[in-house]
């Protein structure tokens, strides 16, 4: 049974600024060390891979039903991919949390970019 979904849109341009203007400092408040060796793997396409896995926690945090801003932070919603592999969702902390009061079981996550945004939609399930 689906328990919650969430998408999220984002302009590459915003995230690319903001890792221009702020560099490290913007990567480690929103993503965790397992993500940002994965996006700067990308060189090129860095920008765009932050942006996916941006817009993923937004829309993660949107299907937990929270949004990031009540009591869930970036890093607690994670994003992995082993080589070769469909990207998916690892919740930390009060994600987790969350998560299991709502009785997720499962989680499914789509990541699309194209030149100008990247797109995210994640379901959530119990089983």
């Amino acid at each position: 049974m689906i328990i919650g979904i969430g998408t999220d849109l984002v302009e590459i341009a915003r995230v690319r600024e903001a890792l221009e203007r702020f560099g490290a400092r913007f990567e480690q408040k929103v993503f965790t060390e397992k993500e940002i060796a994965y996006c700067r793997s990308k060189h090129k396409g860095a920008a765009e891979s932050f942006a996916a896995r941006f817009a993923a926690k937004e829309a993660a945090a949107k299907a937990l039903g929270t949004g990031i801003s009540r009591g869930i932070s970036w890093r607690e919603i994670e994003v992995i991919r082993s080589r070769g592999s469909r990207p998916e969702l690892v919740f930390h902390g009060r994600a987790e949390e969350r998560a299991t009061m709502l009785g997720a079981q499962k989680s499914h996550l789509s990541l699309t970019h194209g030149r100008e945004s990247a797109m995210a939609i994640v379901i959530l399930e119990s089983v």
